[in-house]
Parts: structure tokens; sequence; C-alpha cells
């Protein structure tokens, strides 16, 4: 049965986080999983929902916002993974709780417009940019602390903290160490931005060993994708 399956993950999945956690001598409350649910049916998220997972994220919205729409009534906080472009604000604010790919001031310009007229407050991590390869989003490392600066005094959104993908062909621990000097350096300016969203099914630990607070997993908890049929 689906669910057997990702109850299993699921236990698996956890299990990992707690001995990263204990590897590093913090708390396993201190790291929340988010389920990435891309390619995945409703149902999925359903059962991961009566499995006690509450943390839910996408990052396409054409594929999310009908499944965020069938699944409305469900204690759920979703948050938007993927790059977004400014065309399809307006869909992901009416959906989303969390944004974490705001990489520049004009995204953050229609994040809060929106936000404003829906009468929502969107959480926004600045995703940062690991690596040079424009085509994964991100603002540059030396841009970040200007772009927080944006979004703290943005309407209708709040600075949640920072985001980042391990970039290809580098040690994951490296790269999230920068990630993490970047993060105490926000923190400074901003002490309520603690989020340090960072880690997938293959660098969870990594990620765990250099602060983050919340982890970004599909495949390790749900299996190998199949392309989604809706």
């Amino acid at each position: 049965m689906r669910s057997d399956e990702i109850a299993a993950g699921l236990a698996e999945v956890d299990a990992r986080i707690a001995a990263a956690c204990h590897a590093v001598g913090r708390d396993r409350g201190e790291v929340t999983l988010i389920a990435v649910t891309k390619t995945r049916p409703a149902e999925d998220v359903r059962i991961l929902c009566e499995l006690g997972v509450r943390d839910i994220g996408e990052n396409r919205d054409q594929e999310a916002a009908p499944k965020a729409h069938e699944l409305a009534g469900l204690p759920l906080t979703w948050h938007f993974v993927g790059q977004l472009q400014t065309n399809k604000v307006r869909s992901v604010v009416g959906y989303a709780d969390v944004i974490h790919s705001v990489d520049r001031l004009r995204l953050v310009e229609a994040i809060s417009k929106e936000a404003v007229r829906q009468g929502r407050r969107i959480g926004c991590l600045v995703q940062v940019a690991l690596d040079d390869d424009p085509a994964r989003g991100g603002a540059r490392p030396g841009d970040v602390l200007a772009l927080a600066d944006e979004v703290a005094l943005a309407e209708g959104v709040w600075l949640g903290g920072v985001m980042a993908v391990a970039p290809l062909g580098e040690e994951p621990a490296k790269a999230f160490a920068r990630l993490r000097d970047l993060a105490l350096r926000l923190q400074e300016q901003h002490p309520r931005a603690t989020m340090i969203s960072a880690g997938m099914s293959d660098d969870l630990a990594e990620a765990v060993a250099y602060g983050a607070t919340h982890v970004r997993i599909g495949t390790a908890l749900l299996g190998r994708r199949k392309p989604f049929v809706r």
C-alpha cells in the first residue's frame, strides 16, 4: 500500500535527521522536514499529513496551485521552493505560506504588492547562489544582506532567513559552511530571521551539521519520481 511505503520512507528520513542532529549535538526539534511533493499526486500529500507531516514543498506553480487548492482544508504549511517568475507571483501568493527562492528586488516588490492585495503575510527566504550557475537562481552572496533589508522593509511579507542548493561538484559541507556564515551575518541585522533552508535527500547530514533549520526532502521520502500525471 502507498501509505505503508510513505510511512517507511518517513521513518527512514526521520532517523537520518535524528542521527545527523545527534552527531553534532543538536536537538531533533531544531530541524523541520519539508516534504517535497513535486510530481506527486495530492493523495501522497494527504497520506503525509495523516502521518504528521505539516510542511509541504512544491517547485512548479502549475502543479502546486491545483494541489494546494484541493487540499486547502488540511493543516499544512506550503513552501514554494522553485524558481519564481514575476508572472506567477499572483498565483503563488494565493497558497504559499513561505517562498524560499527570493533572489532579486523586483521579485520582493511583486510578492509584497500581491500579498497586500490578497491580505496575506508571506514568509520570504533569500536564496543564496553558492555557485556561478545563473540557471539555478539565487542572489550573489555579496548582495544577500541588502536584499534581506529590502524584504524586512516590505509590506505583506516577513523575512525568514536564507535558502540554498548545494553546488554541483563541490563538497556540500564546504558550501553549507559558507551559507551558515552568511546566515549568521544576516541574523546580526535581523535577529528573528533564523531559518536556514538547506539540504536535500543526498546531503541532509551535512546541512544539519552546518545549522539547517529546514531540510527539503523528496526522493528519500517518496521514492524516485515518476512523470506527473493529473
